[in-house]
């Protein structure tokens, strides 16, 4: 089970659920945590990708004026 449903406070962000689970990935990977570097050095290696462009889209979706008429757009 995603980490957002345990106990926490409440996030009425937009894409809330998605972006703690992005910055949990970040966070705990190998990358921040053995190496010591920045999340967003390892951001522009290409950890945590789904979940990245999962943020990204959900984002977008609140911007598009389309997509609140049609739905999500088929790929």
């Amino acid at each position: 089970m995603p980490k957002y449903y345990e106990d926490k406070e409440e996030d009425n962000r937009a894409c809330a659920g998605i972006r703690e689970d992005f910055k949990a990935c970040l966070l705990q990977h190998d990358c921040v945590v053995k190496d010591g570097k920045l999340p967003s050095e390892c951001l522009k290696e290409g950890h945590c990708k789904a979940l990245q462009t999962s943020f990204f889209e959900c984002k977008r979706s609140m911007l598009d004026t389309r997509s609140r008429f049609r739905g999500k757009k088929g790929y």
